[in-house]
């Protein structure tokens, strides 16, 4: 993958960086908020090199996979630090639960990598303890386990970084400010009994404490916002801080400390009643609809309770448990179809996306597979249900908040009870076990088949889809006479509904104009067709067109060849149609077929046969 293209043309496709207001990135995705949604090309995004899916869901999410970091960087590099500003951003008509979530995921995703590395420290500290390794009682021990502790003890902090972030305020400060309610000093004074201005301080241990910090830094947004609006500029520099700082503190410590403290017990108490109300049916059933959440990125809204519990508990024994299950079962199935399908493409993916899976990320295999073949979707889903069931009947916990895979298996490794990493063993091997055997049964390769028929009855021959979205007309009635006589090159016209002109067919680029508005492309039957959008729109120029492709580049059908705007060709007084004609036509037998009709990229519209 060329990095810098797929970032370029993900900018592009968003609305360019003017649009950013916010972006991060997890294990696969990257996650914008947007100032306009309604900017985004959904369908340019998902055609471009390396972009498995996209998601409009209270952010546009563009997973990417495994590259997901160094496209994040290339983008992050383009983009700079536009996205930064705030003073831009307009209000959008969203609900106040879209509003919510992607704050949510805004502030607990980026917390992940942290929590998960020292997670994943101690969980090897247990097993090496277990298996007589190294001595729980070693210095060494204690000094490594400490490490690993270090991201759940300073959690506050964390949040009040990626809180601060996400509202734009000073960083800095929201950190000062949550990190006075875990001074060692303020920890004994409160254990003790401390008073403030008469009022007693209840003595809550903020270390490890999510929604505290939330809430503190959340009414530091406002201090510093107000202060900054009445200071006179002279003074601002210290003067804000310092009475945003002494106002937040004390109301952090009386009241929101003890709100967000109560909100966080009250929050991992339900998940836990829930679980101990319904046992493993409730494991069960989230490993099987995982599947659905992810693709819909739902599952994000499950971080909060998973660092919730992780900070109360030190464990987390309903989502990460169904994970695993579910992250080994895609696996599985990946694995039994790039064995079945007879698809060299769709082989290669799943073998990649398998793998993948195996250590906890699953995009791949959702978008490239699962998703794809309804029937694979059924075996991943079943078999998820039977290991969640067997991880819910045993109640493994989890002690690190990282994607359960092979690599990570450890997370489960529980020195008070040794048989949770016994039985997380046998949930892998269950899933895997069972979804590679139902995909192997269930998913049955037509699609392949199809194309291998096709391919054998129709060697010279090709079917062209419709380059465009829109409708047919046929070529006599351009209002163009070198077109409609039939000069250039027999073939067909389509009124285009949206700008994108995609790739009919597989086929070499032979030509691209350089005012973008033609392009010339070779066929693997030899076939040369012309696409020409617009008439007379050599004269604009190149103004609203943006090509894809150069001259020499081999591409896929599907593949978007070039973008342009509409509105733009009609407001210059010109007519947008899309001419398509094969150029060598006399070697050739060229049918019109879907004249007249509406026709999509999925529909074949010219026959292209050799005499």
């Amino acid at each position: 993958m060329n990095y810098r293209e797929t970032a370029k043309q993900i900018i592009n496709n968003i609305g360019g960086k003017e649009n950013i207001s916010h972006i991060e990135h997890c294990s696969t995705r990257l996650r914008f908020t947007l100032k306009d949604d309604n900017k985004v090309n959904k369908d340019a995004l998902e055609s471009i090199e390396g972009v498995i899916g996209v998601r409009l869901n209270v952010q546009c999410q563009v997973i990417i996979g495994n590259d997901v970091v160094e496209v994040y960087d290339e983008v992050i590099q383009l983009v700079g630090d536009t996205f930064s500003t705030s003073g831009d951003v307009p209000k959008k008509n969203r609900k106040i639960g879209a509003v919510l979530l992607d704050f949510v995921i805004s502030v607990f995703q980026p917390l992940v990598p942290a929590i998960a590395g020292g997670g994943i420290l101690k969980s090897l500290l247990m097993l090496a303890s277990l298996t007589g390794l190294l001595s729980d009682q070693s210095q060494t021990y204690q000094i490594l386990n400490l490490i690993g502790g270090a991201p759940l003890y300073f959690l506050p902090i964390l949040v009040a970084i990626t809180t601060a972030n996400k509202l734009k305020v000073n960083q800095l400060v929201a950190v000062s400010i949550v990190g006075a309610m875990i001074l060692p000093e303020m920890t004994t004074m409160l254990t003790e009994g401390a008073k403030l201005f008469s009022f007693t301080i209840e003595n809550i241990a903020y270390a490890s404490q999510v929604f505290p910090a939330i809430l503190t830094v959340l009414f530091y947004s406002l201090m510093e916002r107000f202060f900054t609006k009445y200071s006179f500029k002279a003074i601002r520099i210290f003067f804000v801080p310092m009475m945003s700082m002494l106002i937040t503190v004390p109301v952090g410590l009386l009241i929101l400390g003890p709100l967000g403290y109560n909100v966080g017990t009250v929050f991992s108490s339900v998940i836990i009643s829930l679980y101990s109300t319904i046992g493993w049916v409730a494991t069960a059933i989230l490993a099987a609809i995982l599947p659905l959440m992810v693709v819909t990125g739902m599952h994000k809204a499950m971080i909060p309770y998973a660092v919730s519990s992780m900070g109360e508990l030190g464990a987390e024994l309903l989502y990460l448990p169904a994970s695993l299950a579910h992250n080994i079962a895609e696996s599985g199935a990946c694995f039994a179809v790039s064995l079945k399908t007879k698809d060299k493409k769709l082989r290669s993916t799943a073998i990649s996306a398998g793998i993948s899976a195996l250590f906890g990320i699953t995009e791949p295999a959702l978008y490239g597979v699962t998703i794809l073949h309804k029937k694979v979707l059924m075996a991943v889903m079943g078999s998820s249900f039977i290991g969640g069931a067997i991880a819910g009947l045993f109640a493994i916990k989890a002690f690190a908040l990282v994607g359960p895979g092979i690599a990570s298996i450890t997370m489960f490794a529980d020195p008070d009870n040794k048989m949770n990493l016994v039985w997380a063993f046998v949930v892998f091997g269950a899933s895997f076990v069972v979804a590679f055997l139902a995909a192997l049964f269930l998913y049955k390769d037509t699609e392949a088949i199809e194309k291998s028929e096709k391919k054998s009855t129709t060697a010279q021959n090709e079917w062209l889809s419709s380059p465009v979205k829109g409708q047919v007309i046929p070529l006599s009635e351009v209002q163009d006479d070198v077109f409609s006589s039939g000069m250039v090159g027999k073939g067909l016209a389509i009124i285009p509904e949206e700008g994108i002109l995609y790739a009919p067919e597989n086929g070499e680029i032979t030509t691209v104009f350089e005012t973008k508005h033609a392009l010339g492309m070779k066929l693997s039957n030899g076939a040369e067709v012309l696409f020409h959008i617009g008439l007379d729109t050599v004269q604009m120029k190149g103004t609203g067109f943006e090509a894809y492709v150069s001259a020499g580049d081999h591409v896929t059908q599907g593949t978007p060849l070039v973008k342009f705007d509409i509105h733009a060709i009609q407001d210059a007084g010109f007519d947008p149609i899309v001419v398509c004609v094969v150029t060598n036509g006399e070697r050739f037998d060229v049918q019109t077929v879907n004249e007249s009709q509406h026709v999509t990229n999925e529909s074949n519209v010219l026959s292209i046969n050799t005499i």
